[in-house]
C-alpha cells in the first residue's frame, strides 16, 4: 500500500506524456516517482527470488542484454527488464511503473538490468546485484567521463557487491584491472580469440590503460570465429554457432558475453543449443543495426555513441551506401570528438543533420568528404533524405546519436522499442 500513491501518479504522468508525445516521455514518470517514492526502486528489485543480475559497460549493454533476458525466457524463466534502455534510475522506476501492479509489486523469477557505466554504482549500492557482467570500458565523452579510469573505478565498486558471479572480458586491461583489484572469488572470464582480434582494425577499442599489460588469462568461453554474421564459440568446452543480430566483431562479443552470463545464472538448467538458436532467432536492438521499411523502402540504423562506437560501425560497413544521412544531436555535448574518429569509411553524406549538425559537416568537409545538404532540422532533413532517388545496390543508411536516433524514430512513427524485426 505504501507506493500505491507513487504509482498511480506516475501512470497518471506517464499517459500525459504519451498524448502530447506519442513514444516518448519514458523518463519523466521515472523522475517523478523517484522523488515522491526513493524507496521503491530497492523494495521492488530485492523481491526476485533470483535476485538481481547487471550488464554494465561502455558499449554493448543493450544487446547483451536483450541477449541475455531472451536466453532467460526461452529457458522459462520469468524476467523484469528494461526493455527500453533507459538505463539510469530514473529509467527503472519508470519500467516499474509500467510493469508493476499498482502497489509496485512485479511476479518474475528475476531482474535482470543493463545499467549504464556511470549510475551502476550508486544503484547497486541500493540492491546487492546477485551477478554482474562488465563488458569493456572505451573512452567516452570527455564532458561525462575525465578519464576512462573513472569508468573502471566505478565498475569495480560494482564487481566487488557481486554475492555469487563476476564476469569480465578477457581481452580488454580494464577488465583485467577490475580483477586486479576486486579479486571476487566468483569471476569467469569471456573474450574473443587472437586471430580474431588480429585481424580487427581497431580491436575491440578498448581504452589504453597506461599500465604495464596484465596477462590474458584463458577464458571459459570464446569467439571462435565469425564469418559475416555467422560465429562460432566454446562455452565450457562445447562448440556451437550463432547468428549475430549486426556486423562487427563487437557484436560476438555482446553474444559470447550473454551465453556465458546465461549459463553462470542457470547452471545445471542451461541449454546451449537452445541459447544459440534463441540468440540466431532474436533481432537487433532498436537502432543498433535495424533494418526497418519507411516509404516502401529498407532503411538501416546505426546508433553512435562514442568516439570507438562510432569508429567500429563505421569499421563494418560492408558496403559502400548510396545514400547515407548523418544525424549528430544534442547528446554530444563536446563534439570535438567527431575529430578522433576516421572517417574514411564513408564516400559521402548525402544529409548531415541534428543540433550539431555544421559540426558534423565541418569534420567531414576536412577529410574531403563530400557533403550534400546541411540542416540542423531533422523533420527537413527527413524529408530531403527521402525525397532522394532510391539506392540501387543498397539499402538507405542513417547514422545517428542517441538524441537524434530518438527524435528521428519518433517522426518516423517508430513508438515500440520491442517492434524490431531481423
Amino acid at each position: 500500500m505504501r507506493f500505491l500513491p507513487a504509482i498511480l501518479l506516475g501512470r497518471f504522468v506517464r499517459v500525459l506524456v504519451r498524448l502530447v508525445r506519442p513514444g516518448g516521455g519514458s523518463a519523466l514518470p521515472g523522475l517523478v516517482v523517484s522523488k515522491v517514492a526513493p524507496g521503491l526502486l530497492a523494495a521492488t528489485l530485492s523481491k526476485f527470488s533470483d535476485g538481481l543480475i547487471v550488464v554494465t559497460g561502455s558499449a554493448g549493454k543493450s544487446t547483451t542484454t536483450k541477449m541475455l533476458v531472451g536466453i532467460a525466457r526461452a529457458h522459462g524463466k520469468t524476467v523484469f527488464t528494461n526493455p527500453s534502455t533507459a538505463n539510469i534510475a530514473q529509467g527503472f522506476f519508470s519500467s516499474i511503473i509500467e510493469q508493476s501492479d499498482i502497489f509496485g509489486r512485479i511476479k518474475g523469477d528475476v531482474a535482470i538490468l543493463e545499467m549504464d557505466e556511470g549510475h551502476a554504482e550508486e544503484i547497486t549500492r541500493l540492491i546487492r546485484p546477485k551477478q554482474v557482467t562488465i563488458l569493456n570500458v572505451l573512452e567516452d565523452q570527455l564532458d561525462r567521463f575525465v578519464d576512462p579510469a573513472v569508468v573502471r573505478d566505478k565498475l569495480a565498486q560494482v564487481a566487488r557487491r557481486a554475492n555469487d558471479t563476476v564476469l569480465l572480458n578477457a581481452d580488454d586491461q580494464n577488465t583485467l584491472i577490475i580483477n586486479r583489484d576486486v579479486q571476487h572469488p566468483g569471476t569467469k572470464w569471456f573474450g574473443i580469440t587472437g586471430s580474431l582480434l588480429a585481424e580487427a582494425k581497431h580491436g575491440l577499442g578498448t581504452a589504453p590503460t597506461y599500465e604495464a599489460e596484465i596477462p590474458r588469462p584463458i577464458p571459459s568461453a570464446e569467439v571462435m570465429r565469425v564469418d559475416s554474421l555467422r560465429a562460432s564459440v566454446i562455452l565450457s568446452g562445447a562448440v556451437t554457432e550463432v547468428e549475430l543480430p549486426n556486423r562487427g566483431l563487437h557484436f560476438a562479443l555482446d553474444a559470447i558475453a550473454a551465453l556465458q552470463s546465461a549459463e553462470a545464472y542457470l547452471g545445471a538448467d542451461f541449454d546451449l543449443e537452445l541459447a544459440s538458436n534463441t540468440i540466431t532467432t532474436m533481432p537487433p536492438v532498436f537502432a543498433r543495426g535495424e533494418i526497418a521499411v519507411v516509404n516502401g523502402e529498407e532503411v538501416e540504423f546505426i546508433l553512435v555513441q562514442n568516439p570507438m562506437s562510432f569508429q567500429l560501425n563505421l569499421d563494418n560497413l560492408t558496403t559502400n551506401p548510396e545514400r547515407i544521412m548523418v544525424m549528430i544531436g544534442r547528446d554530444v555535448h563536446d563534439p570535438s570528438w567527431l575529430w578522433t574518429v576516421n572517417m574514411d569509411a564513408l564516400s559521402h553524406a548525402d544529409v548531415v543533420s541534428g543540433y550539431n549538425a555544421y559540426e558534423m559537416a565541418l569534420r567531414l568537409a576536412y577529410s574531403e568528404i563530400p557533403v550534400g545538404f546541411v540542416t540542423d532540422d531533422l523533420q527537413v532533413a527527413l524529408d530531403t533524405f527521402f525525397e532522394l532517388p532510391a539506392p540501387t545496390h543498397s539499402r538507405r543508411t542513417v547514422i545517428f546519436s542517441a538524441d537524434a536516433m530518438r527524435r528521428t524514430r519518433r517522426m518516423l512513427g517508430f513508438t515500440d522499442p520491442e517492434a524490431v524485426s531481423r
